[in-house]
């Protein structure tokens, strides 16, 4: 696409002038970028929830616990103590279940498949137990919560994700203690002071740091409950040996540990059926933990704000697991598309050389005329004229001087070269310029090039031989990056050899080509005037006009042996602006054209394949860049890290395989291919946040304004010129007859525009 120069705000038309630009708005968007922020953070703060809910989710076994360490600082009263433990006070207090009275408790639930089992057998033998859930499971679970509840049953916390609480700091004890009671609040809308701390087991075992965190959890208002007796049903030792562990000695009360969760627990649901009835059989009997050491039930109503704060969490856990899956599907479709078109890409590549290697019919001759249209292209201007009057092929050039304020014209005056005419005109922007230069061609082929492009001498003569195909009605040429040093200069020149270059030969393999640059490309003059010349409804005139000719039916192609040499932008901010302004244009050009989407012949394959093609791949995926980035990010932190870099080195190797393809294609050295790693980390951002900006632009409706490029005057022409000058062929009365025509097409709206 052409670094179109900008219209000069000195004079300010009617809204008789440009009665469509006069009802469009022009201010600036800022309220897009606080949506993205905004849109973006949610994002993260949903997945860093899910991360943290489900990827330090610890479900390793309660008795796998490290053995204990010192224990220099735990009371006695605690190490000797009962197994209910108030660490509240200064001096603590502890509790033990009555005589032939058990406690009978479930941990790391609840389990979908198993707790509606452990729940059943309890019913049939009318057995109250306490059960201990881990927060994320009660938040994916709360029906579960609820039916506990509902039954009788007690309940208490286990922490939100299983963690180990004696080696968390303080801030995640509490963040684990509080998310675990807002789960149950949520769920069955009580709370609960019982804790039983991650592989915790009896009082013996207390080290000083366990203690530490009972100590904690006591001034936050919770009890700790520990056992007397651990079936060990988590090592699945069968169903008689969790009996019998199971089984007390003597008439001492006792709280038994089981689970109900982390696992199969199918041998202790088959054991609980053995259990129950036997020992009911002799004489015990089978209490929640408060009843058993006499204690009144401290499992209360839930307030208002707990209840709800509780329930926002389960919602955003489970949208989180919504969001999760969508994203998932997302990835895979986005990798899926990108593996899809690079395969295609090469492969069309391959073909698109191996096709041009038929000459496109006779040589074409005919002279050319060149029009280079110039708004302060001072800088370069002499360079790029000096290159078209050294061409090896007869060509005629017209510089339009837009109303440049820096000597544009008096520079190429002053040349004095011939075969080079200057027009002056009043400031009216690129596409005036360029229909005034049409209007003053004399031949029937016409170049337009940019004020800061240079033509190599065989340029011309290569970008018009397809004209030997009379279906041809504009040809691409091969523009090239001209300063490349430093990192962004690497970074366009790849994209330019890549991207741009490998897509124009597939575009023009499926014949729908959406753009004929304007820094280097060839028209028919007929095909001009039937689409009505260059339009200005958007800002980017060259797409516009491009799709416009494939609409009307001519066929648009690229001529990679066309060089031409042009100043790409040396800074991100004027990178930014460029781009900015192409793909607004592009899209103001896609919505204009969005006709040939149901159209047939060389429009519906504008419409079908050019315009979806755009759509998908220069559109919605780069809007998908944030959350891909985001989406990587979690994967680092809560994934398997070494999974997702691999992932982005098969990318990356895909990329480079591409760009050495591309490279090799252009006769280009491979060398600043090294750089591409690194354009991962800044260029794409920077370029995905220019998609996001457009779309934002363009769905608010407003106006982008007309920004004038920097120019560097890093261009050189040759030095001696070969000037083949062609013999004028009268042009007036033609040109007078072409711009009749042109300006009744374009009035009219031509059929071009009679369905957008």
């Amino acid at each position: 696409m052409s670094r179109s120069h900008r219209r000069r705000p000195a004079r300010r038309r009617t809204s008789s002038e440009h009665p469509r630009r006069a009802a469009t708005r022009e201010a600036p968007l800022r309220t897009h970028w606080l949506l993205l922020c905004t849109l973006v953070l949610t994002l993260t703060a949903a997945l860093l929830l899910q991360g943290y809910s489900h990827h330090m989710l610890d479900d390793a076994a309660d008795g796998t616990a490290a053995p204990p360490g010192p224990a220099g600082a735990v009371p006695a009263a605690v190490a000797h103590g009962g197994p209910v433990v108030d660490a509240s006070a200064a001096h603590p207090r502890t509790a033990r279940p009555a005589d032939r009275t058990i406690a009978l408790t479930f941990d790391d639930g609840p389990d979908p498949r198993w707790t509606p089992q452990v729940l059943d057998i309890l019913r049939r033998n009318h057995v109250h137990a306490t059960f201990f859930v881990v927060g994320t499971l009660a938040a994916q679970h709360p029906e579960l919560i609820r039916q506990i509840v509902a039954d009788g049953n007690q309940v208490g916390i286990h922490t939100f994700t299983h963690a180990e609480l004696s080696a968390l700091p303080p801030w995640r004890q509490s963040l684990e203690l509080r998310e675990a009671q807002l789960a149950v609040a949520g769920a069955a809308g009580v709370t609960t002071p019982l804790l039983r701390p991650p592989y915790s087991s009896g009082n013996n075992a207390v080290d000083d740091a366990a203690w530490l965190s009972m100590r904690r959890a006591g001034q936050q208002g919770y009890l700790t409950v520990l056992t007397t007796r651990d079936s060990e049903d988590w090592q699945r030792p069968g169903v008689a040996k969790i009996v019998t562990n199971s089984t007390p000695h003597g008439a001492a009360g006792q709280i038994l540990l089981m689970h109900d969760g982390g696992g199969d627990r199918s041998q202790t649901v088959a054991a609980l059926r053995v259990l129950l009835p036997e020992l009911k059989a002799h004489g015990y009997r089978f209490a929640t933990v408060s009843a058993a050491v006499g204690m009144a039930d401290p499992v209360r109503d839930a307030g208002t704000g707990d209840h709800w704060q509780g329930l926002g969490l389960i919602y955003l856990l489970r949208g989180g697991d919504l969001v999760l899956s969508a994203l998932d599907w997302l990835m895979l479709a986005a990798g899926a598309l990108s593996l899809l078109r690079a395969i295609t890409v090469l492969a069309a590549a391959r073909r698109h050389r191996l096709a041009r290697r038929t000459p496109w019919g006779l040589p074409v001759t005919a002279p050319a005329s060149v029009i280079v249209p110039a708004y302060n292209e001072s800088a370069g201007i002499e360079a790029a004229v000096r290159s078209l009057a050294a061409s090896d092929h007869p060509v005629e050039i017209i510089v339009v001087d837009d109303g440049s304020t820096d000597g544009t014209a008096d520079l190429v005056e002053a040349l004095g070269l011939p075969g080079v005419r200057l027009i002056r005109q009043r400031n009216g922007g690129k596409p005036s310029a360029l229909n005034t230069g049409i209007t003053a061609a004399s031949h029937g082929l016409v170049v337009m090039v940019d004020g800061d492009t240079v033509f190599e001498p065989d340029t011309v003569r290569m970008l018009i031989q397809p004209f030997a195909d009379p279906r041809v009605g504009a040809v691409s040429g091969n523009a090239k990056v001209v300063n490349r040093g430093g990192l962004l200069g690497r970074w366009q020149h790849i994209e330019y050899v890549v991207g741009f270059n490998l897509d124009r030969r597939l575009f023009d393999l499926a014949e729908c080509m959406p753009t004929v640059p304007g820094a280097v490309g060839a028209f028919r003059r007929e095909a001009l005037r039937r689409v009505g010349g260059v339009s200005d409804d958007t800002l980017a005139e060259d797409t516009d006009l491009t799709m416009a000719l494939c609409r009307d039916g001519w066929r648009v192609v690229y001529q990679e042996s066309a060089i031409a040499w042009t100043e790409a932008p040396a800074s991100l901010g004027a990178l930014w602006k460029q781009r900015y302004r192409w793909c607004y244009g592009t899209l103001q050009a896609m919505w204009k054209h969005r006709g040939a989407l149901v159209r047939r012949g060389p429009a519906g394959r504008l419409g079908r394949r050019g315009l979806g093609y755009l759509l998908l791949f220069q559109t919605l995926l780069p809007l998908l860049g944030p959350v891909v980035d985001v989406f990587a990010v979690y994967g680092l932190v809560f994934l398997q890290p070494t999974r997702v870099i691999a992932v982005w080195l098969g990318f990356l190797l895909l990329q480079l395989t591409m760009g050495w393809y591309a490279f090799r294609l252009d006769g280009e050295r491979t060398g600043p291919l090294w750089s591409l790693p690194l354009q991962q980390f800044v260029y794409r951002q920077l370029m995905y946040l220019v998609v996001v900006q457009s779309v934002f632009t363009a769905l608010a409706g407003s106006r982008l304004r007309w920004q004038r490029m920097e120019r560097y005057g890093s261009l050189q022409a040759p030095p001696s010129p070969t000037v083949l000058v062609p013999t004028p062929a009268a042009p007036t009365a033609l040109a007078d007859a072409w711009l009749a025509e042109a300006h009744t097409a374009h009035a009219n709206g031509a059929a071009i525009n009679a369905d957008s």
